[in-house]
């Protein structure tokens, strides 16, 4: 009789990780993955598509569980002409109709400040934002795990009532709490997931991070330092497009990209005096697509007008967004 222990089968499946924008959805992606694989900024709605992120975790029995991170853009209210934001919140929705487990992520500190009548008009949108996914999860009868993330931002004593509250309303299946820029209490979550997952074989290599092109995740490289570099003056309405991507014999590569705006005063915003600012955001995704990529770059940015990009079913198609929602 063979007494040998049986070894723990593995887990693979998705989780959605959904809420409002600037929630931090972004962010614990990152901290589950164990590396970048999200663009994170201060600006809201940075995410524009489902960024699918691997994250090998260990289930509560010891066994490997791969959990496919689907990491959606923010829901929130989109405007009625406004084709790009409708897209946006469709993906987010979609991702979540499609995965093994949701994780509804939350702006603790939002909600709080927002409940005590002392939060800022972000903090209020942050707020009805919540609501409306706790609305969508009810209407399409999805169980979901709620996560109050930027917990350090919430007076101690105030967590117990908070958590309360959500526990009454949300009829969520358990109640995480965590900080996602610190790391502090994302294990508890992560050994969640990985429970939550089905038996069954590794859906890509133990080493991969990320479902992504590598073209797209350049481009997604150079948009989060334009955010970065032009947050309070560039209108969310700006993309970036990886045209040309040429690898070289000595090793290295070669990628051109394209900058699109909206107003030709937004392109004087994008290159600056002398050019000064397109170049700084171009050594800083030259210097981030290496790290990422363990070989040279040659970048080069080029900004364009094209007011009515949003209108141009080809991006749509290219960050696999939906035209017609």
């Amino acid at each position: 009789m063979d007494m040998t222990p049986s070894k723990p089968s593995t887990r693979s499946g998705f989780a959605a990780i959904v809420g409002a924008p600037n929630a931090g959805k972004s962010t614990l992606t990152n901290q589950l993955v164990g590396e970048k694989v999200s663009i994170v900024t201060h600006k809201v709605q940075t995410t524009r598509f489902q960024i699918r992120a691997i994250a090998m975790l260990t289930t509560s029995e010891g066994a490997r569980a791969q959990v496919v991170l689907v990491d959606t853009p923010g829901i929130f209210e989109p405007r009625k002409q406004d084709r790009l934001s409708k897209s946006m919140v469709h993906a987010a929705w979609r991702g979540a109709d499609d995965s093994n487990a949701i994780a509804h992520i939350v702006d603790a500190g939002a909600w709080y400040r927002n409940a005590k009548g002392e939060g800022s008009s972000q903090d209020r949108l942050a707020s009805e934002d919540t609501d409306r996914v706790m609305a969508g999860l009810a209407k399409r009868q999805r169980k979901a795990v709620l996560v109050l993330n930027k917990i350090d931002t919430v007076p101690t004593d105030e967590l117990l009532p908070l958590i309360a509250h959500f526990d009454e309303v949300g009829g969520y299946e358990r109640i995480f709490v965590l900080s996602a820029t610190k790391g502090t209490g994302v294990e508890d979550l992560a050994t969640y997931l990985a429970d939550a997952m089905p038996e069954g074989p590794l859906l890509y290599p133990e080493d991969q991070a990320a479902d992504i092109p590598v073209r797209l995740m350049a481009a997604e490289i150079t948009r989060e330092k334009l955010f970065l570099r032009l947050h309070d003056e560039l209108p969310y309405a700006s993309m970036v497009e990886t045209e040309k991507w040429t690898d070289r014999k000595d090793g290295s590569v070669r990628v051109d990209q394209i900058i699109y705006v909206r107003r030709g005063t937004q392109k004087g915003i994008v290159l600056g005096k002398g050019g000064e600012t397109v170049k700084a955001i171009g050594a800083a995704a030259r210097k981030e697509m290496e790290d990422w990529l363990g070989r040279r770059v040659h970048l080069f940015l080029f900004v364009k007008v094209r007011e009515n990009w949003m209108e141009d079913r080809a991006r749509y198609a290219e960050a696999g967004l939906e035209f017609d929602v």
